[in-house]
């Protein structure tokens, strides 16, 4: 690949990109629950640029196009909520959705002094699972939602800062 992915900070311009990519990047998981009417499948590009100006936002960049994204918010309690970990097809299983929970970690508790994060996978998504407890986070409770789907909360303590 002549040229390097970079992760940063996602900014209003990038909005329609990540949710183009968005929307790309979740149709296998609305396969494998057949519904195509996942919330990452119908938010608007207003519900996604509130998303900017209030949360945490990263992006990952190869040359001027977005190849990754993910999202995180902090409550009041220091909860770190992650969300909408996503990373081009052909781009995936080369440690970049990795890099991407790393970069959001960090920046929520750096920025927003993260207590603990969590995050939530469907129950047969395999992939996603495993690379969330390959990252330290391990499972706390499941929710069902409906007949189709179980919602894994996994959770993991922020590393010690020497």
């Amino acid at each position: 690949m002549g040229t390097s992915v970079t992760i940063s900070t996602a900014t209003d311009d990038d909005a329609e990109q990540i949710l183009k990519l968005q929307y790309l990047c979740y149709q296998p998981e609305a396969e494998l629950y057949d519904d195509y009417g996942i919330e990452p499948l119908t938010q608007t590009l207003d519900s996604l640029r509130a998303e900017l100006s209030d949360g945490c936002v990263m992006v990952a960049r190869l040359g001027r196009e977005v190849v990754g994204s993910v999202r995180g918010t902090v409550d009041a309690d220091g909860t770190a909520k992650i969300g909408k970990l996503i990373v081009h097809p052909r781009l995936q299983r080369h440690g970049l959705g990795g890099r991407l929970l790393a970069a959001v970690e960090r920046r929520l508790a750096e920025d927003r002094s993260a207590k603990r994060y969590r995050l939530f996978a469907g129950h047969r998504s395999e992939a996603n699972l495993r690379l969330y407890r390959s990252h330290g986070y391990a499972p706390v409770g499941t929710e069902r939602l409906s007949q189709r789907l179980s919602l894994v909360t996994l959770e993991k303590e922020p590393a010690a800062v020497l």
